[in-house]
């Protein structure tokens, strides 16, 4: 299919392979053994399949989708052969990723008209958030970008050292007060220097916690309405960051800051690590938001743009 035409360059699509190598085995593993014996597309194949996609973290409604889909599929073709399943699936998990995920971006950018562009992250703690904001200020300097990145989870001494470490690995100001400090206070002193410096992305961790809703909700309305003193429209993304390992505990932490904040955008770590990698299309289509970042390994170049194309070209392969 001209659709899983290839973008990527053969050094990252290695890295995505490699990256997805657990999920992959686990994955196609699993499917094997559903259709073993079988040579048609049957009632019993369907559920077989179905247990498959729920043991490998896709989630029971995204499933249930593509499970309707491909019964429409069976019935309309009349016979289908158990050896086309594979390229069917395929087809079906990048189209259901196509409908939240528009676009074949390859490489780190900004829209050009709104600079500074201000990303504030969310997510708890422990899920990758400092090492991703890290990658994302060395990703976005290695294209050009001036970078300003602020320590607004003043709530952990751990995180502002953390988040020191990244910004002099990839020497990019830091802007941070010291711990127990108000978070909207350093988003402000963040944007402030940000306009000062004219720079082009300003990157805002934020509380890794999930203390109670209501409490997190005003924490964040906060931040964004200090932000908004020194530019109006800010912030441009609202990026969660999840563990792809944890399977479905993404989802409920997805849950749970969706509820809370207007989330715009995803990152998904640490898939290298786990065979969970089906977390990825169920989130995406479960919350309508796009995933905007995967992890696929520790390296600093290891934090990819996510591509629906390349993924489920490296998910199957």
């Amino acid at each position: 299919m001209s659709f899983f035409k290839k973008i990527f360059s053969k050094e990252k699509k290695e890295t995505l392979d490699k990256g997805l190598e657990k999920t992959k085995v686990s994955f196609l593993d699993k499917l094997s053994k559903a259709v073993a014996g079988k040579s048609k597309v049957d009632a019993d194949v369907l559920d077989n399949l179905e247990e498959v996609l729920v043991s490998s973290d896709v989630g029971v409604e995204t499933t249930l989708k593509v499970i309707d889909r491909i019964e429409e599929r069976v019935a309309n073709d009349k016979y289908l052969g158990t050896e086309e399943l594979n390229k069917i699936l395929r087809e079906e998990i990048a189209g259901l990723l196509s409908e939240t995920n528009s676009g074949e971006a390859t490489e780190f950018d900004i829209p050009v008209q709104k600079t500074p562009y201000v990303i504030m992250v969310v997510g708890v703690n422990g899920v990758g958030k400092t090492t991703t904001i890290g990658k994302l200020a060395y990703q976005f300097k290695k294209a050009g970008k001036k970078v300003v990145l602020g320590a607004a989870d003043t709530f952990r001494a751990a995180a502002i050292d953390q988040l020191q470490v990244w910004a002099d690995r990839t020497d990019v100001p830091l802007i941070k007060q010291s711990m127990g400090s108000d978070p909207a206070s350093v988003a402000f002193d963040t944007l402030e220097s940000a306009v000062t410096q004219n720079a082009d992305v300003v990157i805002i961790d934020t509380a890794g916690r999930l203390h109670n809703k209501v409490n997190l909700m005003n924490e964040l309305t906060k931040v964004k309405r200090v932000m908004q003193k020194v530019l109006p429209e800010t912030p441009n993304e609202v990026l969660l960051v999840l563990d792809g390992s944890t399977g479905q505990n993404a989802f409920e932490q997805a849950k749970q800051f969706t509820a809370a904040t207007e989330v715009t955008s995803l990152a998904v770590t640490k898939l290298d690590g786990t065979a969970k990698g089906g977390v990825v299309i169920g989130i995406s289509d479960q919350f309508k938001i796009p995933v905007k970042y995967i992890g696929v390994g520790e390296g600093i170049e290891d934090l990819q743009v996510f591509n629906k194309i390349e993924f489920v070209d490296s998910f199957f392969k």
